[in-house]
């Protein structure tokens, strides 16, 4: 529920942003700001909160700065104020040259969620430079014969500022010859040109010296100086002229060192030394011109390296001078053609590494793209991996967003290596890559898994208590905290079964201990549920199904069932001295406890009074004659009978019985013939016989009633199990089925209870049921021993 809540704020604040960003693009000004250049740093701006209507808790809380191209901190942001301060000194002839107006980019850069603004920083010029002239002094050859009003072109001077702060006039000192006329040039610079007013004679005075100079417009105006030294010659009437007053020409920025720019030419009508001309630079500003002038031929070459993005287009002024010292001026307009020499840059503003997975569209990292290209070389494109799933969304003035496409999945792939590709549209295309290492943080959105669905453990019974009999194990998908797996026992279905006396489970490493000694007889299996909870938030959990079967050993020994060996008056078996050899004498029923082959029993004749009188079937333990019975043989036998199991070791029991030989059923049965009289012999076997009978009848009516419920408690189990079984007793109610394993020549059923609230195990009843008369058979074997023996009191 918690993760739900967390992410409809989050999806609102991307929703939110897209809206911003578009009705931004949409028609959002650029905030502008004015300062003079040089202004000492700290220098509060402007106060951007309160322009941009914004608080100014909101710029800490969204983690506001500012960002400019480059790596150079131009501007600082105060988030406690919301003042734009200036971080050092500017200057704007380093900023921007000779570019009016000088205007440096920021953006305002707010995170949580993403926002920007433009703002404009304008530079303004100060009046902080001087004019200065390329050299300090003009040397000018002028003829005698030179009319009044010819003009003489000079350089003019170099002045970095701009506006009113350049240049704007220039003076001569104070001769009858010259003045100077200041002009303006094509490009708003003004130059100087010195007129003649006075004819020169050279006889008078050969050569002037005169100081020229250059005065801005600052308040309070700065000025340079240069001599003008004026050599008066001789006659020489006519001055070099070139064939273009103007050249243009266009030359791409990677030209060669030494590549042909233009050639330029200029004829004199003169003969002689005055015909010949010689070419240069005008200004020979070493400096700031890339170019070079062969001086007889004309021809301009490049001796440095251009750069369309520092400089777009130069004007080249040309003098041709004759050899009598008259010249000529023209000027070349030399445009920078730009060639895409520069791949484009990539800034990162925010990177948001590891990214939580599960989470919706989601802001991983804001980015700026520059080209200082032009045309189709400045413009540019963006692109990542086509298999990655995320996605590249333009924002502002080439800001760009990558956010995710769909929720990332840490079980599936925990990091992404994404290559940014920047490219541009020039010929060749220029491209910039960039890489970045996203990771994705584990959310706890797997359940731990068992390796197995149920689990099936064997413990041999008698089992030492706190033995450890199996483990179950579960893993879990996610991480940390997320992937520990604590193991508990749930709670049983059945609310009577006695669990947490039975197993415990180690929470850490889900072994499984048996807390007591088991008993096959009492509980064969029983099942339980373990669960495996990890430790996120929330706690996801699975459960697993435990069935824990008790193995048997052989831990009972056989109990007679019949005859009983409890002590009483021992029952004597009849047999006629008329029987056949193989006559059924009796039959011993045993039962074992244990199960398997450790209940299967045998039987063997251990002690008779009369060897080779009778013998003992193995397998269903009848008793039989071996041999024809003789007057000789002693009236009354005691036979000592061994039961084993066939367990290992095996286990054994002895059952005593007592047997008579009589002439026929009618002969009163004597127990002691040798110590009473005849007479008393006769009576008491005639009480002996009514008793008998009476019992037979008795016990057949009541196996018949028993027989009747029975039935009934076969067909209503349940109602059986409720009357007789004990949850926690050493043996749960059944009936014991011995039929074909039993003594005589009938089949007998021994319904086997123990009392409900007893702990003592003992029996509420036992009592054979004889339905009818069937074949002499062996009953199977069930029960349980232990409880024969416990009940009954036959140890």
């Amino acid at each position: 529920m918690e993760t739900a809540l967390a992410k409809t704020p989050q999806k609102r604040q991307v929703m939110f942003l897209a809206i911003l960003l578009l009705l931004w693009e949409a028609g959002s000004e650029a905030v502008r700001y004015s300062i003079p250049e040089e202004t000492e740093s700290g220098y509060s701006v402007a106060n951007l909160a309160k322009d941009l209507g914004l608080r100014v808790g909101e710029l800490a809380t969204r983690s506001a700065r500012i960002h400019y191209k480059g790596d150079k901190e131009l501007l600082q942001l105060d988030i406690k104020t919301g003042n734009l301060l200036l971080y050092e000194k500017l200057d704007r002839e380093v900023m921007c040259g000779t570019t009016e107006p000088c205007i440096l980019h920021f953006q305002l850069l707010l995170e949580n969620p993403v926002q920007f603004f433009q703002t404009d920083l304008q530079l303004t010029d100060i009046n902080d430079h001087s004019p200065e002239f390329p050299e300090r002094e003009m040397l000018l050859k002028i003829p005698e014969s030179t009319q009044p009003g010819t003009v003489f072109p000079l350089k003019i001077a170099q002045d970095f500022d701009i506006g009113s702060n350049t240049v704007q006039n220039y003076t001569i000192s104070t001769n009858s010859h010259f003045h100077v006329a200041t002009h303006n040039r094509g490009d708003g610079r003004k130059y100087p040109e010195l007129v003649l007013d006075k004819a020169l004679d050279r006889e008078e005075r050969p050569e002037l010296s005169l100081t020229l100079t250059a005065l801005d417009g600052g308040a309070p105006p700065r000025s340079g100086t240069t001599t003008v030294r004026i050599v008066v010659l001789d006659n020489n009437d006519n001055a070099p002229e070139f064939l273009q007053s103007l050249y243009e020409v266009q030359v791409p920025e990677n030209s060669p060192l030494n590549s042909l720019v233009v050639a330029v030419s200029a004829r004199d009508l003169d003969a002689g030394a005055y015909g010949s001309v010689a070419y240069a630079l005008f200004q020979g500003d070493e400096v700031t011109q890339p170019f070079v002038i062969d001086e007889k031929t004309g021809e301009i070459r490049l001796k440095r390296a251009l750069d369309f993005e520092a400089i777009p287009y130069y004007n080249v002024e040309i003098v041709a001078t004759d050899g009598g010292g008259l010249s000529g001026k023209c000027t070349v307009a030399i445009e920078v053609v730009d060639v895409n020499d520069n791949a484009p840059e990539l800034t990162m503003s925010t990177l948001s590494s590891p990214t939580p997975e599960n989470a919706p569209e989601t802001i991983v990292a804001v980015f700026s793209v520059s080209d200082p290209d032009s045309g189709d070389n400045g413009r540019m494109i963006c692109s990542i991996q086509n298999d990655l799933p995320f996605l590249l969304k333009p924002t502002l003035k080439n800001f760009y967003t990558l956010v995710t496409q769909r929720t990332l999945d840490r079980e599936s792939q925990a990091e992404y290596n994404i290559t940014i590709t920047v490219t541009d549209l020039g010929t060749p295309r220029l491209k910039t890559e960039y890489n970045i290492t996203v990771l994705v943080s584990d959310v706890n959105d797997n359940a731990p898994a068992f390796t197995q669905t149920s689990y099936t453990l064997f413990v041999r019974e008698n089992n030492s208590p706190a033995l450890h009999i199996g483990s179950v194990s579960a893993t879990d998908r996610d991480s940390g905290t997320n992937a520990l797996v604590t193991y508990s026992l749930l709670p049983p279905q059945d609310p009577h079964m006695p669990l947490v006396s039975l197993v415990s489970i180690n929470a850490d490493n889900g072994h499984l201990f048996a807390l007591r000694s088991l008993d096959y007889e009492a509980l064969q299996e029983f099942e339980f549920r373990v669960g495996a909870a990890d430790r996120g938030s929330p706690e996801l959990s699975s459960e697993a199904l435990v069935r824990v079967l008790v193995l048997d050993a052989n831990d009972n020994s056989p109990f007679v069932l019949y005859p009983l060996q409890n002590g009483s008056a021992p029952c004597t078996e009849l047999v006629p001295r008329a029987a056949e050899p193989g006559y059924l004498v009796t039959k011993v029923v045993a039962v074992d406890g244990d199960s398997g082959q450790n209940a299967w029993l045998s039987y063997q004749l251990l002690k008779a009074t009369e060897p080779g009188l009778f013998g003992v079937w193995a397998h269903n333990g009848e008793v039989r004659t071996s041999r024809l019975l003789s007057e000789r043989d002693a009236a009354k036998h005691r036979l000592v009978v061994l039961v084993k199991d066939n367990g290992e070791p095996p286990r054994s029991a002895t059952a005593t019985l007592h047997v008579l030989l009589v002439d026929g059923f009618s002969q009163p049965y004597l127990p002691l013939p040798e110590a009473a009289p005849a007479k008393a012999e006769a009576d008491s076997l005639t009480v002996y016989l009514v008793v008998a009978l009476a019992s037979v009848s008795s016990l057949f009516l009541l196996s018949v009633l028993l027989f009747v419920a029975v039935r009934l408690c076969r067909r209503s189990r349940e109602a059986l199990v409720g009357r007789c079984s004990v949850p926690e007793g050493p043996f749960p109610g059944h009936l014991v089925d011995v039929s074909g394993t039993g003594t005589l020549s009938q089949s007998y059923q021994y319904e086997v209870c123990l009392t409900g609230d007893s702990g003592t195990g003992e029996f509420k009843f036992l009592k054979p049921i004889i339905p009818n008369l069937l074949p002499q058979s062996a009953g199977e074997e069930i029960g349980k021993t232990a409880a024969f023996r416990n009940n009954f009191g036959l140890n």
